[in-house]
């Protein structure tokens, strides 16, 4: 960093804040309320609750990567990048990328899907279980054989939302990458 473009105490704790927020909820949204809704909530109380979150996590996500890229890129001369400063840059690039793949195609590609699976579902009375307590044989896995079109949305389902836990998990190593950098560079902020 040049001497005379030093971060202003406020962007440094701005710019620390926000990626620390950032990574702090995706940690909690990716490993904890997740599993604890899926296997605490009917399977379609669960779609509708993800549903409402996942556009929010997903925009402040974008909001966050955002903040820090620009908080970053404007305080250096782009000419002397160092490979630290380089490397932080295109972290943030990357994260700000994956969030707005997840904010503006992938989410709501995988909620269109899930809505239409969920219209299935309840057509034959199902849904309205918790993950687990069924007894006896799976009515979803029935469902698939007997219904080519529930099987086929199944698979779109499953291929956006696979995608878009690979842009998440994306953005929560690049926040994390982006944290220990920060950590281990604490002298130079």
């Amino acid at each position: 960093m040049e001497e005379g473009r030093d971060l202003g105490a406020l962007t440094k704790v701005v710019h620390l804040l926000v990626l620390s927020g950032a990574w702090g909820m995706q940690m909690w949204v990716t490993f904890v309320s997740g599993f604890l809704l899926f296997r605490g909530l009917p399977r379609h109380t669960f779609g509708l609750v993800q549903s409402k979150l996942f556009p929010l996590y997903f925009h402040i996500s974008m909001g966050c990567a955002f903040i820090n890229l620009w908080i970053l890129a404007t305080q250096h001369t782009w000419a002397q990048l160092t490979f630290w400063e380089a490397s932080q840059l295109c972290l943030r690039l990357l994260c700000l990328t994956l969030a707005a793949i997840n904010a503006r195609l992938l989410g709501p590609r995988t909620t269109a899907a899930m809505w239409a699976l969920q219209t299935l579902e309840k057509e034959r009375g199902l849904g309205g279980e918790v993950p687990g307590s069924r007894q006896g044989p799976d009515p979803y896995g029935q469902l698939r054989e007997r219904d080519p079109k529930y099987s086929a949305l199944r698979q779109v389902f499953f291929r956006y939302h696979g995608l878009s836990s690979i842009c998440n998990l994306g953005c929560l190593l690049s926040n994390g990458l982006c944290l220990a950098g920060l950590a281990l560079n604490l002298s130079r902020l």
